[in-house]
This record gives structure tokens, sequence and C-alpha cells, in this order.
């Protein structure tokens, strides 16, 4: 069993993901944080390689990953965050990152250095399982869970064939759009955690939209665990070491989470 899914294997536990932006608002905060967020509840940490065109992420993570990239940040800046941060927390860590850094690096090398570096899974948003066959078996090779997402407009076939393919767990998307801070969720998130249940196995958590505790305590009802970005990286704008704000806000998310 890998890592991630010990997480999940775990009886009665919710799991907490956490996302945060390499290099935002500085390297050293990324090596800072990322032990807070794992002290304060957190089970697992997206780690997030900035990239100049993040499709599937709103204006307060593009704007991170902006800044990242001006203060010279790169997929090796990551790989080398990731081997420090390594040496401090015991959670899994992934990579959060879109296919061309990964294709400019090299799928095989990037496999190789972020198993090395102590990650143990890479999301990649803009690579659908049907075209992943590549990356897939290199991921395999180097022992990283490669984890896909799943759309409300999914249809029962892709449900499946993400259900067969994806390790660690399954990233439901909670609305169609874009990552971000939102005042409520989409009403149909229970139906749409219900469908693909009824089609996998696979442990599900939820992300895109989640903000505060009480949205928290709702998909917990449903979902195996929750993904929480777009508030952390604000949080992260206005806060400083030892990080009161993100350490309280995770509290509150663990707290809802055990409820």
């Amino acid at each position: 069993m890998s890592r991630i899914g010990g997480v999940f294997a775990r009886p009665g536990r919710k799991a907490l993901i956490a996302y945060v932006t390499v290099g935002y608002p500085s390297t050293e905060a990324t090596l800072e944080v990322v032990p807070v967020l794992a002290g304060a509840g957190c089970d697992i940490v997206e780690l997030g390689i900035p990239f100049s065109d993040p499709l599937a992420d709103g204006t307060t993570i593009q704007d991170a990953s902006s800044r990242a990239l001006q203060a010279g940040v790169t997929p090796r800046t990551c790989l080398e965050t990731a081997r420090r941060l390594r040496g401090k927390v015991d959670v899994p860590l992934l990579f959060m990152t879109y296919y061309n850094p990964v294709l400019r690096f090299g799928l095989d090398s990037f496999c190789t250095a972020s198993a090395g570096a102590g990650i143990d899974g890479l999301i990649v948003p803009d690579l659908p399982p049907d075209e992943a066959g590549e990356l897939d078996g290199f991921c395999a090779h180097e022992g990283l869970d490669l984890v896909y997402l799943l759309a409300p407009t999914s249809t029962g076939d892709r449900i499946r064939l993400v259900g067969e393919r994806s390790r660690g767990f399954i990233y439901l998307v909670s609305l169609l759009g874009v990552t971000g801070v939102r005042d409520s969720l989409p009403a149909g998130i229970e139906d749409f955690v219900g469908r693909v249940r009824k089609e996998t196995a696979r442990p599900l958590c939820v992300g895109f939209g989640i903000a505060s505790a009480e949205q928290a305590w709702r998909v917990g009802q449903v979902a195996d665990g929750i993904i929480v970005g777009s508030r952390l990286v604000q949080l992260m704008r206005d806060d400083e070491p030892p990080y009161p704000l993100v350490r309280s806000f995770v509290q509150d998310l663990r707290a809802a989470l055990d409820a």
C-alpha cells in the first residue's frame, strides 16, 4: 500500500488535503508552512508547481503562480523544496502540476526525480486518463500514485475509466469552473459523489470551492476527504510565521471533519 493509500485505510477518519503553491509568497514560506499544516491536522499536502497558464485555477492561485515564477521558481526548485520538506514531515506529498512542465522536464526524468525527492504522487489536471499511458507507466515504475480528476459532467464511461486508473484517490471537482473561494457549494454535490461511488471503490476527495468548516462538514458526510487550496493561499498572503491564521483555519476544518 502506498503512503497515500495508508491515509484512507484509517477507519472513520476523513482526509484533509491542503494545497500550497511552491514559492508563494517565498520558498522559505513553503518550507515553514507545510509542517504547520501537517501539525494542525492535514493528512496530505499538495505542492503546486507554478505554471504560466494554470487553466484549472482561479485568480488566487493564478496570482500565486505568477509571483512564484517571477521570483524564479522552477520545477527543479520545487523538487529541492519537496526534498527538504520530506525531512520535516511524514505526511504524503503530491505535486500538483500541468503537463507541459513535466513534458519539458522529461516524463521519465521527472518521475524519477520526484520519487527521489520524497514525492508520493502527481495530479495533472490537464491530462485525461486516456492520454496518460506513458506518464502512468513511469509513475507506476517509481511508485508514484497518479491521481485523476472527475467533474459533475463526467459520463459513466469516464467515471469507470478513472476508477480503474486513478491511484491513491480520485479528485472530484465540485463544480464546473476553476478553483477559488466560494460562499456556497453546489446543491448537487451529494448526488455527484453518490454517482461516482456506485462505479468505484476508490477513495473520493472533493475540491474546488471549499473554504469553511461548514462546507468541510457537509462534504465530509459523503466523501472520503476534502481538498482546500485557494483559501489557504489567501491566508498565507496575510499571515506569517508561525502562521496562526493558517493553523487556526486548518484546525477548524479538522474539527469539522472529525465531527
